[in-house]
């Protein structure tokens, strides 16, 4: 088979490069994204590696990039992206783009440093201004006015110091001062109070006036006024709101006091002149500096965004640029160099259709470098297991995902992926049947699939969005099958389409019809004898009771045919392993006895609902009505039981067809006879083998394919041949469970695929529930008031379908269909223990590179 049913076909290979050339010819393979570099220096430390300097280079490069990026976001500048990916620089080039960025950040640290020196010299001036002009009042008094206490001092605890009303300003000024104060301040005496002026933080003053007034004992005079307009902090570009005081005080002692309670609140103390022809002079020369100040801040910004203009035009190049050289260092570190130093030797796995393309990138680099010497790609031998690499286009992407997610499929073995493609829309849908419902999903499936492009390029970091965007292939086809079994269902909204004209009619007037609920069409009269060329009958649509009845056995059914058919479709995918891998024992053994165990049992199971489809219908007479038609499930559990059927109703027979109770014990044997074979054959052979060939444990075999002996080896690769061998108890241990898990997994699986009916049922009555208590409320109004209320109730109707049918019944459908892919088709031939193909690829870091940095 080809490779898009199993991986590709690897190759271990060494590769031999001149020094000079490695450089260009890594890059060159970078750029491939075809071959995965073993390290062959495990024991070195990464700081003792030859190339750990140009990786601190390239380290060092990206930081100063990272910076440049934060101060461009800072501002707001967008970066240009023209998308396209620039070829990694040669090592020469490294001087040129280190000078490069060293030039940018000197510049940019020291605009900044420049701009935050003007930006605090800014704010201290706008400071002391407010200063100025705030504490103008206060020195328009030549006495202090009483002390106005703040909210803090409404407690009990300061409620011994009220305000005062003005006849007692003496006791007031008693207290404040002192006696001697009050002596100074009669008429004819000179009182002299010192004071500072500052600013502090909004949220700090009411704790700052609790520690003046404690610390001082009330003998300080405070007054504050807030600043309107928010300050910006030079250091980190915050917008805060301050207040400005002054404090009134007499004595060394209260102001050394005060300035170290200013110190410690972080409180910024201001030169205030008291002659109002100083402070006017001052407040005259502070607004000149504030002006050219301004200018200059203003200049100073305007050189910053000219530089970081300039640097954003550039910076995702740059980035790319960086992130090349690194990664092709990186890879360099891995290689071994030769005795003579000159020639550097890697190992690598390829894709063995891609060795042609490979060495010809090889080429193109030594050709670049100017080597002369060609570099040589020689293929080894190996033992070892080769990494799995299935290839993918956008469209099977992310179905090769949903497989993955399981276990990445071991060394050639059958990919599930291609058949996935079929099955996991088309078991979605028999869940999620509804025309309606399939065409919302398919549509924006297909707006996606139309906008890929320019969705893409948007490289948001929403990670809701990017599972939907990526998952696009599949939404479309889980609507499209959705569509086509919401046609087979009738099912549109919960209503039926009635294309073709309904097959029955109706031998009852229409008043006995409209009075009667409880009226029934007999098969026999009512039927026209052919059925309705697509789908259901939209006469089931108002059947009532009845309705509920029939889908229950209709999709009953069905589901059990299509888990018993997908289960046997991955058995058989088991024997294209076996016979690829050459596993006879394998495929003898547990092949043959697991298919035949779930055809004689399950598909059996299955041909009797299609027997009992064609044999019974109620324009039959007896043997062979309605009434005679035996129930399916009670025949199978007399069957396996081997129970005695019940006697039938009159004029019936027991069996649906001659010789059925032979065949049915006949199956049974032969079904139970398979699991001692699959549980005890293939451990024996192998220790038949082991004791033939005298050697325990035989090399080689660590899965069950290589149990017996047999090689995995060959032409088809995927040896092990090095790993230790199981012993015969864990052989053995492992067969009975292997055996177990499959003949009870048997009748499980088979139950697990009526989750397709319950969901399929489930989604049919929300659709129904939603159009009868929402939008018919709706359609039953009249006027131009029904109107508005049909156009209100429509749009709260189409939100909860969109919300409720489509997208949380959608994922829920979505998980029981990854359910049954995983566990009841997978587990029938997939092991997924493999481990992914991880290649060299410049595309890949890069990505990985920018989703890190947006985190």
């Amino acid at each position: 088979m080809g490779s898009l049913f199993r991986s590709e076909e690897m190759a271990l290979c060494q590769l031999f490069l001149q020094s000079e050339a490695a450089y260009a010819c890594v890059s060159e393979l970078g750029e491939l994204g075809l071959v995965q570099f073993r390290d062959l220096n495990p024991d070195v430390n990464a700081f003792q590696r030859k190339f750990v300097n140009e990786v601190r280079r390239c380290d060092e490069m990206e930081r100063k990039l990272r910076y440049l990026e934060k101060e461009i976001k800072k501002d707001g500048i967008p970066m240009l992206d023209t998308g396209e990916s620039p070829e990694a620089p040669q090592p020469r080039e490294m001087i040129d783009l280190e000078a490069t960025f060293e030039k940018l950040e000197n510049e940019l640290r020291e605009v900044n440093q420049n701009a935050e020196a003007l930006k605090r010299n800014f704010l201290e001036l706008t400071e002391l201004k407010h200063i100025l002009r705030k504490t103008q009042v206060f020195f328009d008094e030549s006495v202090p006015t009483v002390y106005k206490s703040s909210s803090a001092y409404s407690s009990s605890k300061y409620r011994r110091y009220p305000q005062m009303a003005d006849n007692q300003n003496e006791d007031e000024q008693a207290q404040l001062l002192g006696e001697e104060g009050v002596r100074a301040s009669q008429p004819g005496q000179n009182l002299k109070l010192g004071f500072v002026a500052g600013v502090i933080l909004r949220e700090r003053l009411p704790a700052f006036e609790r520690m003046l007034w404690r610390a001082c004992r009330g003998n300080v005079f405070l007054r504050q006024a807030m600043i309107e307009t928010p300050l910006e902090d030079p250091t980190n570009g915050d917008q805060v709101h301050k207040s400005v005081f002054i404090i009134f005080f007499q004595g060394d002692q209260l102001k050394t006091r005060v300035k170290k309670i200013c110190e410690g609140f972080r409180a910024t103390l201001y030169p205030c002149p008291e002659a109002p022809a100083d402070r006017r002079e001052m407040a005259m020369g502070v607004m000149t500096r504030i002006e050219d100040l301004n200018t200059v801040l203003g200049q100073t910004q305007d050189h910053r965004h000219r530089v970081l203009v300039a640097a954003a035009k550039n910076l995702k190049n740059w980035f790319v640029k960086v992130r090349k050289i690194k990664a092709i260092y990186h890879t360099l570190n891995l290689f071994n160099l030769d005795v003579t130093q000159k020639c550097l030797i890697a190992e690598c796995w390829v894709p063995l259709l891609d060795i042609e393309t490979i060495q010809l990138a090889l080429r193109r680099g030594t050709e670049r470098s100017g080597s002369s010497v060609p570099p040589i790609l020689n293929r080894m031998q190996t033992f070892e297991n080769p990494p799995t690499y299935n290839r993918t286009n956008k469209f099977t992407k992310a179905f090769q995902a949903l497989i993955d997610a399981y276990g990445v499929a071991s060394y050639r073995e059958m990919n599930p992926a291609p058949y996935t493609i079929i099955t996991f829309p088309f078991l979605f849908a028999v869940m999620f049947g509804d025309l309606g419902h399939g065409a919302i999903m398919a549509l924006f499936g297909l707006w996606m699939i139309r906008k890929e492009k320019g969705l893409a390029a948007q490289k948001t970091d929403n990670e809701i969005w990017n599972i939907f965007f990526g998952g696009r292939y599949i939404i479309f086809l889980m609507g499209v099958f959705s569509m086509y079994t919401g046609l087979i269902y009738n099912d549109i909204f919960s209503k039926s389409l009635n294309i073709f004209g309904s097959h029955w009619h109706l031998s009852y007037n229409k008043s006995t019809v409209m009075e009667n609920k409880f009226l029934q069409l007999s098969p026999k009269g009512d039927y026209e004898g052919a059925p309705y060329p697509f789908g259901m009958d939209p006469i089931w649509q108002v059947a009532g009771a009845n309705k509920i009845i029939f889908h229950n056995a209709y999709k009953m059914k069905i589901s059990i045919i299509f888990g018993v058919i997908h289960m046997i479709f991955g058995v058989v995918m088991s024997w294209h392993n076996h016979t690829y891998f050459r596993n006879r024992i394998s495929l003898l053994y547990e092949f043959i006895p697991q298919l035949v165990f779930l055809l004689l049992l399950f598909f059996y199971m299955v041909l009797l609902m299609f027997i009992k489809w064609i044999k019974f219908a109620a324009t039959n007479n007896k043997p062979y009505s309605e009434a005679c038609a035996p129930s399916i499930l009670i025949t199978f559990i007399d069957m396996v039981l081997f129970n005695t059927p019940k006697p039938p109703p009159e004029k019936c027979e027991t069996y649906m067809f001659m010789g059925q109770h032979f065949i049915q014990v006949l199956f049974v044997l032969v079904a139970v006879g398979c699991i001692p074979v699959m549980l005890l054959a293939k451990p024996l052979l192998i220790m038949q083998a082991r004791k033939q060939a005298n050697v325990q444990p035989i090399a080689g075999a660590t899965s069950d394919a290589e149990a017996g002996g047999v090689s995995n080896g060959g032409s088809h690769g995927g040896g092990g041949g090095h790993e230790e061998e199981e012993e015969l108890s864990e052989i053995f241990i492992h067969q009975s469970i292997h055996t177990i898990e499959y003949v009870l997994g048997s009748v499980s699986h088979t139950a697990s695929y009526l989750r397709l009916w319950a969901l399929s049922l489930a989604h049919a009555q929300l659709a129904e529930v939603l159009w009868t208590m929402v939008l018919s409320i709706g359609l039953k109004q009249e006027g131009p008031v029904g109107g508005i209320v049909l156009t209100c109730v429509f749009a709260f109707w189409a939100i909860l379908t969109v919300g409720i049918l489509v997208l949380m019944e959608g994922l829920s459908a979505f998980l029981h269909t990854l359910r049954l892919h995983w566990v009841e088709f997978q587990s029938k031939f997939y092991k997924g223990q493999g481990y992914a193909f991880q290649p060299f690829s410049f595309d890949a870091i890069i990505e990985n590179g920018a989703a890190a940095a947006e985190e």
